[in-house]
């Protein structure tokens, strides 16, 4: 989800320059875990069982680096964040990386000094509301109640949109999904607005979800993705190369059910770059040759992890959209593993 800044940027700045000296990818070999920061929880994104297990399509981006860099793919320490809390927690040094919802702007980029190594769900901003509002546009909502979280740019997207149709509303501020949540089932909003991937994710909570519609607007870009700190390239080389191969394992055809098969070496020299058959892409990241099959073995490739916990046959039900391959007609574009 769209966050604002929470620290001033001259504060943010100098937490995340240097945490970064300290050379992220060592650290994480030496401690033998990765920190983590995710949701505090979001059905299909990452959310945690009844036991205390994290599952979902941000959690299986961690679960990959890890596997990738420590061949473990439950070597991973989750770290729950708000919107207020996730950039201090990156800043500080807390957590090695971001996989929680985040959008990618300049601001966060440049004033903040935070690095986005890629897209892993491209959004937008919608509205939620009761079936029995008897709305069918979010240009209808004049004078209703809005929940929102609080320290997001999902309040400034709000805003810009209320302005330009003219018409008013009611923030009531929230700070994490599940109180949204609560708060809207009460009644104590008439909307509820965040990423449209997010109320998707929120609606298949609901005991009776065909009582509530996302409307068809779509007011912002939100391009989501993983971020670590400026000025640790090392580390942001490895956990940018880990989410593209994620997403070219799948336009390669290499699944999980197939990987060990792929790695004994194909006709397709990339394949083979990227299985560690040939060349030495590991080593120029500071792995072994190994480390993109281990990623992929964490939990398969992009359209499996997608598939299995958000796809349509989930009761998030999201359909690929612009997140299919750039030969689909949708937006995923790995580099070439050259």
């Amino acid at each position: 989800m769209k966050k604002t800044v929470i620290l001033g940027a001259l504060t943010a700045a100098g937490l995340a320059a240097g945490a970064a000296t300290a050379g992220t990818l060592d650290d994480v070999k030496a401690r033998g875990k990765l920190n983590c920061g995710v949701t505090t929880g979001l059905v299909g994104f990452a959310a945690p069982d009844a036991n205390g297990n994290w599952d979902g399509f941000d959690v299986g981006v961690c679960r990959a680096v890890a596997a990738a860099v420590l061949g473990d793919p439950t070597a991973v320490e989750f770290v729950p964040t708000t919107g207020k809390t996730r950039f201090t927690a990156l800043a500080s040094g807390e957590v090695d990386m971001l996989a929680r919802n985040t959008t990618w702007t300049f601001s966060r980029d440049v004033d903040l000094k935070f690095e986005f190594v890629g897209v892993n769900y491209y959004d937008g901003q919608g509205f939620m509301v009761p079936k029995e509002l008897g709305v069918s546009s979010a240009k209808e909502l004049d004078g209703a109640t809005v929940c929102i979280q609080t320290g997001t740019t999902t309040e400034l997207n709000l805003a810009d949109f209320f302005r330009a149709n003219n018409i008013s509303y009611e923030p009531v501020p929230i700070e994490t999904n599940a109180e949204a949540q609560q708060q809207y089932l009460a009644g104590a909003c008439d909307v509820f607005t965040t990423d449209a991937s997010g109320l998707a994710a929120t609606r298949a909570t609901f005991e009776n979800p065909g009582e509530h519609a996302v409307l068809p607007e779509i007011i912002s870009k939100e391009p989501l993705g993983p971020l670590v700190r400026h000025g640790d390239n090392e580390w942001g080389d490895v956990v940018r190369w880990t989410l593209n191969a994620l997403i070219a394992s799948e336009e390669l055809g290499i699944t999980s059910a197939n990987l060990e098969e792929m790695a004994k070496g194909t006709n397709n020299p990339e394949i083979n770059r990227m299985m560690g058959s040939e060349g030495s892409l590991g080593e120029m990241l500071g792995l072994d040759a190994e480390w993109a099959k281990r990623a992929i073995a964490a939990g398969g490739n992009y359209g499996e992890l997608f598939a299995k916990n958000i796809g349509e046959e989930t009761p998030v039900g999201l359909a690929r959209g612009l997140n299919a391959q750039w030969k689909n007609g949708g937006l995923l574009y790995a580099p070439p593993f050259r």
